[in-house]
């Protein structure tokens, strides 16, 4: 065949190569200590398409700032910064 090298092997698709990061919490790398209720933009991060909060195993926070978070986020529902319910937010 016309410009296949020889040996060589080709996917349709690249190979998935299951790389795992390590998880850690951006609360305690970063030195942050209050979590703004007023900043939805960045509680933004820690809920899904739906509006649902994140779980601690995929943001990697830690149970402390979990609770903060989850507390920031009713906050700002509760004032109307962010929605109860949505679809597709992202």
């Amino acid at each position: 065949m016309a410009g296949k090298k020889e040996g060589e092997i080709r996917y349709l698709n690249p190979p998935t190569v299951e790389v795992t990061r390590d998880k850690y919490c951006r609360f305690l790398k970063y030195g942050i200590k209050f979590i703004d209720y007023k900043d939805p933009d960045y509680l933004l991060a820690f809920i899904n398409e739906q509006g649902k909060l994140l779980p601690r195993r995929l943001t990697g926070t830690s149970l402390k700032y979990q609770r903060k978070v989850a507390q920031a986020v009713k906050r700002a529902r509760h004032i109307a910064l962010m929605p109860y319910v949505a679809d597709l937010m992202k």
